[in-house]
């Protein structure tokens, strides 16, 4: 009988694989975590703050804002580069959160329901920051936006609750323009996922997707989000630092490096305000590492619940049902390939193919 004498050199190998993997992701998550503490927090400006007249390119085209956002962009090539050599689940002592995953799609329409019907009593429409008075329709379109709220929270045929939540976009756009469209996108992004995924009729909403309907309803959900948290980088930050300078002043504790004895001037601070905000967008986009990107955007995004309260809650409550969908998807090791799911051509022109195959054929294929 021949015994196989392995080397100890061999046996360590895949230990120490696994050590770096580790350490990539705890370097990873410092480093966002460095990045997250340079925040001002994530509210939103004009829920709270004198507004101004934004459209102010020359700020951004400066050389500070440019050169950090240079910056946030080659961070997140690397994070999507570095995410691919780190096992999913990335950090498996989340993996229990997994047992959530067949009820994600009802929690989800629950947070989005509860803000629309919120935003209803409190007298806004879609955001905290447009008064329901200023919507066309005022009332009216404020009982809408409450029945369509208290219809996703009943999860019952939410398909046509989410062409509902796109019905409330024209009135938005002709009270407040393209930009505070976009801004709202986050909202979008969800209604696109219970478009493709809704809950079932089952207990709790229990929904078993195929890895093809997961990931493109991750795709579209992940898609309005960073639409929105781009579009507020820019709206609020880099073309309207007026807007992010009245916020400043009328809340000074939002300033955590002065808080840490670091002295910037105001512009500076809202040059990395923004370029934060647009990280987080970006690495909402990839889907790179969902469980680190999450954790760490929470950070920022809880900072300010105690000086802002209600608003702020209400006003996030919809972002906190994102960020909730892609930590649980991406803590379960059946779910998690498909968060960062970007289509390649190879998806594109089968996609292609497929539209052309008749009914029967397609039915065939599913």
């Amino acid at each position: 009988m021949t015994t196989t004498v392995i080397p100890a050199t061999a046996r360590r190998t895949p230990r120490l694989r696994t050590l770096g993997r580790r350490a990539a992701g705890v370097a990873a998550l410092t480093a966002l975590t460095l990045a997250g503490g340079a925040s001002p927090a994530s509210a939103h400006e004009r829920w709270f703050a004198e507004p101004a007249d934004g459209g102010d390119w020359s700020f951004f085209f400066s050389a500070l804002p440019l050169a950090l956002t240079a910056v946030m962009v080659g961070v997140t090539v690397v994070w999507r580069l570095v995410a691919r050599r780190l096992p999913r689940p990335e950090l498996g002592f989340l993996r229990p959160l997994s047992r959530l995953t067949p009820y994600v799609p009802r929690l989800l329409a629950i947070h989005l329901g509860v803000s629309l019907l919120a935003f209803s009593v409190t007298g806004a429409f879609l955001t905290p920051s447009l008064p329901l008075d200023d919507v066309p329709g005022g009332a009216f379109a404020g009982v809408v936006q409450a029945a369509v709220g208290i219809w996703l929270v009943t999860g019952v045929r939410l398909r046509w609750a989410a062409l509902g939540v796109v019905l409330l976009g024209p009135p938005a756009l002709l009270a407040a323009g393209p930009v505070a469209l976009l801004e709202t996108a986050g909202l979008l992004g969800i209604a696109g996922f219970l478009a493709v995924l809704p809950p079932s009729d089952g207990t709790f909403g229990r929904v078993d997707p195929s890895p093809e309907r997961l990931r493109s309803a991750l795709l579209v959900l992940r898609v309005g989000v960073a639409v929105a948290l781009v579009s507020l980088a820019f709206s609020e930050k880099f073309t309207n630092p007026e807007l992010a300078r009245n916020t400043l002043h009328e809340y000074p504790e939002l300033d955590v490096l002065a808080l840490v004895g670091i002295t910037v001037g105001p512009d500076v601070f809202i040059a990395v305000a923004g370029a934060v905000e647009l990280l987080f967008g970006l690495l909402v986009l990839s889907g790179a590492m969902p469980q680190v990107a999450v954790l760490v955007a929470m950070v920022p995004f809880n900072a300010t619940l105690l000086l802002f309260g209600t608003t702020e809650v209400v006003g996030h409550l919809p972002v906190y049902g994102v960020f909730l969908a892609l930590l649980v998807y991406g803590s379960d090791p059946r779910t998690a390939p498909s968060v960062p799911w970007i289509p390649s051509r190879s998806d594109v022109e089968a996609a292609r193919g497929l539209r052309g195959r008749g009914p029967a054929s397609r039915a065939a294929l599913a």
